[in-house]
């Protein structure tokens, strides 16, 4: 390592850990920002350490108060809780301006009286040159007392010239850098706006952020902003560069891929649960482990489980994984999440009836659902109130034969004791009865009792139903079609 060699490292000591998650409100929160979001709080949460949120405004033209909101909607329905408030980034430009002075008092940084037409023509003459056409400001070394006067000027960051910037990180090893590759970043612009590098820096060391775990598009930027830590004399953080999101085709994801804003995810109805779990085996792997609970995850995760190549996104995966979190979660919980689903999609919200009714039902709902508008197609029979109108396929297993079945079954139903296995007993009886089976009698009941053709068993709809509500649907569906 050379004197103008930087590098950045691991912390030591016991220093907490924390976390930022620090996205741009020019739009909703992609599935790759709740990624980033996600492996930030795994990473603090599992050490007792902080996540903090900042809102990178800083780009006001493009910056929206509808697309922050998105993005503390998208984090809540995530459940990814955050210490502190919300940071504007905006809001603290004359922070971000006085490091720049006090950089330029060090000698760190300089002022540049260059126009964009000189910057423009110095990089006209290189390309013609075939030298680098990373601009060389003639005002770096110049004599302060040959500064223009009422002359337009930038600061910029002295960067140096020999040697190599190594940026050490968890993810992608060690990253050498020459830094004749790097240019003397703008750190104020002549209007005495800060930059976003700057800003970064700024932000990250005030906030007390000891590992930016970030996409690898930002590498690059590692090394210019290590310029600032070591010119102010600031602790580097550990750097944690993830790999991009692809889509199965092993190209950039895009919206053809599956690349929603995370509320669209809610919509289609994922549970937040079985969404981190995806995303947090989009690109981290702990051993074979596919499946595993926020617990299991906040003390698994660690940095070295990231993998260095693009993640694939995978629909068929995202739908397993929901799948098994809907089977596993507790029914109040579940219920909840249906209701902030209709709310979501703006479907009716559900009566207190219907919350009951599928509270009664949940056991037989969540086994196979891999989605919320899944179990809720299951649980029509609970949901709809008489008379119930069978969907095509069901109305098809109401034949005036079937009807005339199932009005010779309602009588035998109605001295049944309402139990599982007197229920079962009592159908294959009659069934026997009639000289056929009980899958004979499964078609006609499922149409009487949900109006569905696929449906829960015969027996846990009546169970939930109960005695009085099941016999009218029966006595409902047998009466003869009006001529």
């Amino acid at each position: 390592m050379t004197l103008s060699e930087t590098s950045s490292g691991p912390k030591t000591g016991d220093t907490p850990v924390v976390t930022r998650f620090a996205p741009s409100p020019t739009g909703f929160l992609h599935i790759g920002g709740a990624r980033t979001a996600l492996f930030n709080w795994l990473f603090a949460r599992g050490r007792g350490g902080r996540f903090l949120l900042r809102i990178e405004d800083t780009d006001r033209a493009r910056s929206t108060p509808e697309a922050t909101q998105a993005i503390l909607d998208g984090m809540a329905w995530l459940g990814l809780d955050h210490d502190g408030e919300v940071i504007s980034q905006a809001s603290r430009a004359d922070r971000h301006a006085e490091v720049a002075h006090e950089l330029l008092s060090k000698g760190a940084a300089y002022k540049c009286f260059s126009s964009q037409d000189e910057i423009e023509a110095f990089r006209e003459t290189a390309r013609a040159e075939g030298r680098s056409t990373l601009f060389q400001s003639p005002w770096r070394d110049a004599d302060p007392a040959t500064h223009p006067a009422d002359t337009p000027f930038v600061i910029r960051l002295r960067t140096p010239q020999e040697g190599a910037t190594v940026i050490r990180d968890a993810v992608q090893g060690d990253v050498t850098i020459r830094n004749d590759q790097l240019d003397d970043m703008i750190l104020l612009r002549s209007d005495g706006t800060p930059v976003y590098m700057l800003a970064v820096v700024v932000d990250d060391h005030d906030m007390g952020v000891t590992h930016v775990i970030r996409g690898d598009d930002h590498l690059n930027n590692a090394a210019r902003q290590m310029g600032i830590y070591t010119a102010m004399g600031w602790d580097v953080p550990v750097w944690a560069h993830i790999p991009l999101i692809h889509g199965p085709d092993g190209k950039k994801l895009s919206k053809r891929h599956g690349a929603l804003g995370v509320e669209e995810y809610q919509k289609l109805g994922y549970p937040a649960a079985g969404m981190r779990n995806y995303l947090a085996r989009l690109g981290w792997s702990h051993g074979d482990a596919e499946f595993f609970t926020d617990a299991q995850a906040k003390a698994w995760f660690d940095l070295t489980g990231i993998g260095k190549s693009p993640a694939r996104f995978d629909f068929k995966k995202l739908e397993n994984l929901s799948g098994q979190h809907i089977a596993a979660s507790d029914d109040a919980a579940l219920l909840q999440e249906i209701h902030a689903f209709c709310a979501a999609t703006g479907a009716d919200p559900l009566s207190e009836a219907q919350s009951d009714g599928l509270l009664r039902a949940m056991y037989c709902l969540k086994d196979r659902a891999k989605t919320i508008p899944e179990l809720l197609e299951k649980a029509q029979f609970v949901l709809a109130s008489r008379p119930l109108v069978p969907d095509e396929k069901a109305a098809k297993n109401l034949n005036p034969v079937s009807r005339g079945i199932l009005a010779a079954l309602t009588p035998q139903l109605q001295n049944a004791s309402w139990s599982r296995d007197d229920l079962e007993a009592c159908l294959g009886e009659f069934a026997e009865a009639q000289g056929t089976k009980f899958g004979k009698l499964a078609g006609p009941m499922r149409a009487a009792l949900a109006g569905r053709a696929v449906t829960p068993s015969v027996f846990d709809m009546l169970l939930v139903l109960g005695r009085e509500e099941s016999l009218a649907r029966l006595q409902d569906a047998s009466a003869p079609m009006d001529a």
